[in-house]
């Protein structure tokens, strides 16, 4: 496959130089690995592959740097990220287009992904200067108590490729703001964007060493190395919930502090009283924005048998208006990362079918050469299909009806993941009600979005542990300390 580098922004990264340490870009002690477009299987760039030699390395600097940056003033990094956030926004075209290339997701997506990942390093930049503690006096008297907050370490950041950008940002905004240092590794199928976010952390003003990026095609060994690393006392991952399981593991051996963004299984809970077009319009966005490839995307669709024909009519209309294709051609949805996740996909309707599911409505595919899945509307699905049992990361719908409360928690609720569920019903104390009844973390009440940068991200059971975004986020980054001071009567 030769090299056809498709854009200046993706050279203007030198990304055979892609590992940043203490400063330096350098070459990969690996060599280096290929990033397609998902879209056209092009080769878009070579990218620095690193060793454990690099990811040694990265811990060096981070721990080297974190003596200072822990005791810079939490204004100082304050006024860092919000520089951070001016040139992502100063940036925004130019990093979307490094995502449509490297992702393959709409035009729109990237260019909204960009404006979201921003926006935490401005939430975070005012979170950290918001003062945090306590002080108080013993019940038995005597005594003084201070708490305080601390940060934790140098924390070892994973992240995924279907948001390059806003998993970086989510989890390097709060370790600055705590007074962390950090080694990234990306997505080895997505790290072009995660080297754009570092290079302009470096132009915010970022010390040398405060941030490194190790892309490597070796990500359980370096992970692994990292984690087996006395230095390094903090993983956040973003991932399948296998990989999950497999880093707590690892994490369990020296009792590392862990925080883990896994899988979901969203429930799309449409009620009898919903407003059917609100429900289509948020199905449109929890379904299909990026092409279903979100941890959040609504996976299963439970809609009460009094208005499963219109919201099935009106959401299959929108769905064949759906163009597929190649983000720069215009088209709203673009491909599937690989073509293993359009093969997997696929198994998955065929054998929903088979099982007495029916394809209602499709969208055209278009003639082209990418990683191409035609959204898809399934009705008459069995309540114990199989597909509802998937994790589908794809612009599938499988619509299972439903008749009373009851029989729709056993549904919901059955599920070993927990991290979103959406409920749309013109009651808004009927839906908060059945929205506090879901094992969720997170419920969009008549919306079909839930991420905020304001709001702590996360789920429960299977889904995950910690919470990112919000208070809470740059609280997973700290160590809470107390001082007991003598104070006699």
């Amino acid at each position: 496959m030769s090299v056809q580098v498709t854009s200046a922004h993706v050279e203007a990264l030198d990304p055979t130089r892609g590992v940043l340490v203490g400063g330096v870009w350098r070459a990969g002690g690996s060599g280096s690995f290929d990033v397609v477009d998902p879209a056209d299987l092009s080769v878009v760039a070579q990218v620095s592959d690193g060793d454990l030699g690099d990811a040694t390395a990265a811990v060096d600097a981070a721990a080297d740097a974190f003596v200072a940056w822990r005791r810079t003033s939490p204004r100082e990094r304050s006024v860092v990220l919000h520089r951070a956030f001016e040139l992502m926004i100063r940036d925004t075209d130019r990093l979307a287009d490094l995502i449509v290339s490297e992702n393959g997701k709409s035009v729109t997506d990237a260019r909204g992904e960009v404006v979201y990942a921003a926006e935490f390093f401005r939430w975070f930049a005012e979170e950290a200067v918001r003062p945090h503690g306590d002080y108080g006096s013993s019940p038995a008297g005597g005594t003084r108590t201070i708490v305080t907050h601390r940060p934790v370490g140098v924390a070892a950041l994973v992240t995924p490729w279907n948001f390059p950008a806003a998993m970086a940002t989510r989890k390097i905004a709060p370790a600055l703001a705590a007074g962390c240092t950090v080694v990234l590794k990306p997505a080895a199928e997505t790290p072009l964007t995660a080297l754009a976010v570092a290079r302009l952390l470096t132009e915010a003003g970022v010390p040398d060493g405060v941030v490194n990026v190790v892309p490597t095609t070796d990500a359980a060994g370096v992970v692994g190395h990292w984690l087996a690393d006395p230095r390094v006392r903090k993983i956040s991952f973003t991932g399948s919930t296998r990989v999950g399981s497999i880093l707590l593991g690892q994490a369990a051996e020296r009792v590392v502090n862990a925080s883990m963004e896994l899988g979901g299984n969203a429930p799309f809970v449409v009620a009898d009283d919903a407003d059917v077009d609100a429900a289509v319009a948020g199905a449109m966005v929890a379904k299909f924005r990026g092409g279903g490839q979100a941890c959040t995307a609504a996976n299963r669709f439970y809609v009460h048998a009094d208005v499963v024909d219109a919201f099935v009519e009106r959401l299959g209309a929108e769905v064949e208006r759906l163009s597929v294709g190649p983000a720069r051609s215009g088209a709203t949805v673009g491909p599937l990362i690989s073509a293993t996740a359009v093969e997997t996909l696929g198994r998955v309707v065929d054998e929903a079918v088979r099982a007495g599911a029916r394809v209602s409505h499709r969208a055209e595919l278009p003639d082209a050469p990418g990683h191409f899945f035609a959204p898809t509307v399934l009705v008459d699905v069995p309540a114990d299909a199989a597909i509802l049992d998937h994790e589908l990361f794809g612009p599938v719908a499988p619509i299972v009806t439903w008749h009373d409360d009851e029989e729709l928690l056993r549904l919901v609720n059955a599920s070993e993941m927990g991290l979103a569920a959406y409920v749309f019903s013109r009651d808004l104390q009927r839906a908060i009600r059945l929205g506090e009844a879901f094992d969720a973390g997170m419920v969009g009440v008549n919306r079909g979005l839930v991420s905020d940068p304001s709001a702590p991200f996360g789920g429960v059971k299977q889904s995950g542990l910690g919470r990112e975004g919000a208070r809470e986020g740059l609280e997973e980054y700290t160590e809470t300390q107390y001082l007991s001071v003598d104070w006699p009567a």
